[in-house]
């Protein structure tokens, strides 16, 4: 599973690299993302019964329509929805954010990192040079 990490300053055009990036990787293979909140927090909608059932203690909370499922797990462990991912399959994982874990990233605008691969590469960059991402098994942590 490779770990594309993207990295920049709030406002820096990350999200918009990531949305054009997705459907890109989606041609050649599964792709999941995963986004570091930073200092907000997701907020579960009040007195929904999804959100009844985590605050009651469930671990994960998962609500199902005709479209998506919608999943709150307990606790913030990034290796733990990594090793999920890995095992449902996904071979992409697009990352926004988690800059203290040191992966291989691509920069957006003028933040600069010791693990940056890639200054500023459109979507194409990256999908022409996946091979500068870390590949993330989860045996090896």
């Amino acid at each position: 599973m490779r770990l594309i990490n993207i990295v920049g300053h709030s406002n820096s055009g990350k999200t918009t690299l990531i949305v054009r990036l997705v459907p890109m990787l989606s041609e050649l293979g599964r792709v999941a993302t995963l986004k570091q909140l930073g200092c907000h927090s997701f907020k579960l909608p009040e007195g929904k019964d999804t959100t009844l059932h985590f605050e009651a203690g469930a671990e994960c909370a998962t609500g199902v329509d005709t479209e998506k499922s919608v999943v709150a797990v307990r606790g913030g462990n990034l290796f733990s929805i990594l090793d999920y991912y890995h095992w449902l399959g996904i071979e992409y994982v697009v990352i926004e954010g988690f800059k203290e874990y040191q992966f291989p990233c691509a920069v957006i605008g003028d933040y600069r990192s010791e693990c940056m691969v890639m200054d500023n590469p459109s979507a194409k960059d990256i999908c022409y040079n996946l091979d500068l991402f870390a590949e993330y098994d989860p045996h090896r942590k």
